[in-house]
């Protein structure tokens, strides 16, 4: 008789709960929303996420990863999972970001290799730590797969900015220490930030603020030219009412001359 399988039950958890410097979180907290927007305005209908552990091989929970950013194509942006699991979704991250914390060489040296198996299509290391005396930190690192070659490294920089091709933006670093943060650019040369939903905000604040002070402005013109007029015709009604006095008087003159007159030709 063969025994009946007992039944294995394995619980994933949910995020990492791994220590995070606040640093790496305010990036990523400023950052997500931004993704998500940006790839909305292009028609694109991905999830994006921040924060969240992937399965990579089933029934094994070491094998893990929890980017601080990532983008799942194919995935409604709606979803609301605890976890995921690589085997339950269509594909792996077109894009994930990995914000280097003080152990910079667990994102260094490990992360790669786990978003490779992870089937990533792009993935950027940026290294907020790196100093002008850093010799082996480095700013950004792009991993791509570049067709039979697999997931390689493809760009290794310490400028401003560096451009990743699944967002079809620019990554921009703005602000100095605690400051610090990353910006989403566009143009050829990313130039152009692009503004989070606050900023639009009070853009559109401003220009209906711009248009009231206008409208003010023309108001005030308006009103002055109205009272200059004002002032023109008080000062024509002045002239015609000082031209009826004279008139006037001119007229008392004449009667009084007419009849004294008549006392004359009375007389004689």
């Amino acid at each position: 008789m063969t025994a009946a399988r007992k039944l294995q039950i394995v619980h994933y958890p949910e995020t990492d709960h791994m220590g995070e410097d606040a640093l790496q979180r305010f990036i990523a907290e400023l950052l997500r929303p931004l993704i998500a927007a940006w790839l909305f305005a292009l028609g694109r209908r991905l999830f994006v996420g921040a924060d969240q552990f992937i399965y990579i091989v089933e029934g094994d929970l070491t094998q893990r990863i929890a980017p601080d950013i990532y983008v799942l194509p194919k995935v409604d942006p709606g979803s609301a999972p605890k976890c995921w699991k690589r085997w339950e979704i269509p594909e792996g991250p077109s894009f994930a970001l990995e914000i280097v914390s003080t152990d910079y060489r667990k994102d260094y040296e490990d992360a790669p290799v786990d978003y490779a198996r992870l089937g990533t299509k792009e993935l950027v290391i940026f290294d907020p730590h790196v100093t002008p005396r850093s010799r082996k930190r480095v700013r950004w690192q792009v991993y791509r797969r570049v067709g039979k070659r697999g997931f390689r490294l493809v760009e290794r920089s310490n400028e401003d900015r560096v451009y990743a091709r699944e967002l079809k933006c620019f990554l921009c670093v703005i602000g100095e220490g605690p400051s610090m943060r990353l910006r989403l650019a566009r143009g050829g040369r990313g130039d152009d930030i692009v503004p989070t939903a606050e900023e639009r905000l009070q853009a559109e604040l401003a220009a209906q603020g711009a248009t009231l002070a206008a409208q003010g402005a023309t108001l005030a013109s308006r009103e002055a030219e109205l009272a200059v007029r004002d002032a023109e015709l008080a000062a024509r009604e002045a002239e015609l009412a000082a031209r009826e006095a004279e008139l006037a008087a001119q007229r008392a003159e004449n009667a009084r001359l007419r009849e004294a007159l008549r006392g004359r030709k009375g007389r004689g």
